[in-house]
């Protein structure tokens, strides 16, 4: 439920104008994009500016202590430039130390507080501050991908999300506490919000969520309906008939947040069949059994090595990226070490790693054994360094390869060179290859679409391949 809010305010004769800024994950991304679509159905105009909007929108994050840092500032940088801010997202859920609302805490002059993924109160909060003008069908929003909405990322590139919420209790984590637990969106309405997007030009589609894997648990893998014909809530059928739609269209599926559930295991022939990308984003956290018990981590961890070498027996061209956690509560020198050896044996295409962020709220800080920040901090840095060198030694056995690369960017249309990804980069997080000016004059390379590159060299992180 959302805070009390001011009285509403005289109808402006202009358009109103909503101010808006989106931190954090890809989760909180589609919450804007829900929001921001509603906002322009209704009539509202909205801004990437603080200064001449009518009110401001803050969709926070509030999982890691720097996240929850730059939330605070950014609250306060619209309440200074505007005056009037509308707070959502997962800081909103917090609890403050007088037991209140923590963002009312901090910064009381807020016109309302939501917690994630609650369209209907931040509309509700708007309308009471700042009336709308009109409200027409969705699907004459402007720039709107019809029943998809509008989209914050690229046109060519969109995020779906499939589900809300999550029913693991890890220990190091307070998102349950903020989103609450698994809610499936109906497999129906997936579909066709995919459906949309592909018709309106979306070249890859992102499939997020909590837990992917978990997709149709709290619905018991019910059967829904889509384009007349029955289909599971579940994974499997789930990215199979997305990879089905996507199909015509030549475009990319790429999944994310899988967990190592064996189920996955179904998932991985149609990889090796082209229907979606071989790409898996699995959040493994650590290696040790004993660090992954302390976690309270889903899935068998001490069986992933196995199941990472059965997935690329079936699937050679996998690519897996993974996040973990460094100096976690209790770790020892030998359990990190497990670590770096599970990396190195893995060979885990991508990388990411945080030193442990002792979260108010989560109960891994009551565990014994925590670690000061400089050594949690020498960790992450020893993880990122053997991290890194593998994954430029996997990068380096590309040089050579013909693939295909999607263009994020393309001045005067790749002449001079663009900017694009292979299947093994999702956008933001992953590499890029830097395509070379093309050999031939007629050769050019357009932003949202696909081209043929030989992959000539590394840079660090990225590639260097020609267009051909």
């Amino acid at each position: 439920m959302s805070e009390a809010v001011a009285p509403e305010r005289t109808v402006p004769l202009t358009a109103p104008k909503v101010g808006f800024v989106s931190l954090g994950c890809p989760k909180a991304l589609t919450d804007s994009e829900l929001i921001l679509t509603r906002l322009s159905a209704e009539g509202y105009q909205t801004s990437k500016t603080f200064e001449g909007a009518d009110l401001v929108i803050v969709n926070t994050c509030g999982f890691i202590d720097d996240a929850v840092r730059e939330s605070l500032d950014t609250i306060g940088e619209a309440l200074a430039a505007n005056g009037r801010v509308i707070v959502t997202g997962c800081l909103g859920a917090k609890s403050g130390e007088e037991g209140g609302n923590f963002v009312r805490e901090m910064h009381p002059s807020v016109l309302a507080v939501t917690g994630p993924h609650a369209t209907q109160e931040v509309m509700d909060a708007v309308h009471a501050n700042l009336p709308k003008p009109h409200d027409p069908f969705i699907d004459l929003v402007p720039n709107a991908f019809g029943v998809a909405g509008l989209k914050l990322t690229p046109r060519h590139y969109a995020y779906l999300k499939i589900s809300e919420g999550c029913n693991h209790r890890c220990t190091f984590c307070i998102i349950p506490s903020m989103r609450g637990d698994l809610v499936s969106r109906p497999v129906g309405d997936v579909l066709s919000e995919a459906k949309a997007l592909f018709e309106g030009g979306v070249k890859e589609l992102l499939v997020i969520s909590q837990d992917t894997s978990a997709y149709g648990v709290d619905v018991k893998y019910r059967t829904g309906f889509w384009d007349g014909k029955p289909v599971k809530t579940r994974m499997l059928e789930l990215v199979r008939t997305l990879g089905e739609i996507a199909e015509p269209y030549g475009a990319w599926v790429r999944l994310h947040y899988v967990y190592p559930y064996p189920s996955v295991d179904e998932v991985i022939p149609l990889m090796a069949s082209g229907l979606v990308l071989p790409y898996l984003d699995v959040p493994l956290q650590h290696s040790h059994p004993d660090v992954l018990r302390r976690m309270k981590r889903p899935a068998s961890g001490e069986k992933n090595l196995e199941r990472i070498a059965r997935w690329r027996e079936m699937c050679p061209e996998l690519v897996i990226r993974s996040t973990f956690i460094a100096g976690f509560p209790g770790e020892t020198e030998v359990e990190f070490e497990h670590l770096l050896d599970f990396i190195r044996e893995a060979g885990i295409d991508r990388a990411g790693c945080f030193a442990y962020s002792p979260v108010e709220g989560a109960t891994a800080n009551d565990i014994p054994g925590m670690l000061t920040e400089e050594v949690r901090e020498q960790r992450r840095a020893r993880f990122m360094e053997v991290a890194e060198a593998v994954s430029i030694a996997r990068l380096h056995k590309r040089v050579g390869a013909t693939m295909q690369v999607l263009v994020d960017s393309a001045p005067g249309l790749g002449r001079k060179g663009a900017v694009g990804r292979t299947y093994a980069d999702a956008p933001e997080i992953d590499g890029t290859v830097r395509l070379l000016p093309p050999e031939k004059i007629s050769k050019t390379l357009k932003v949202g679409e696909f081209t043929r590159a030989r992959i000539v060299g590394v840079e660090g992180h990225d590639l260097v391949a020609l267009p051909i």
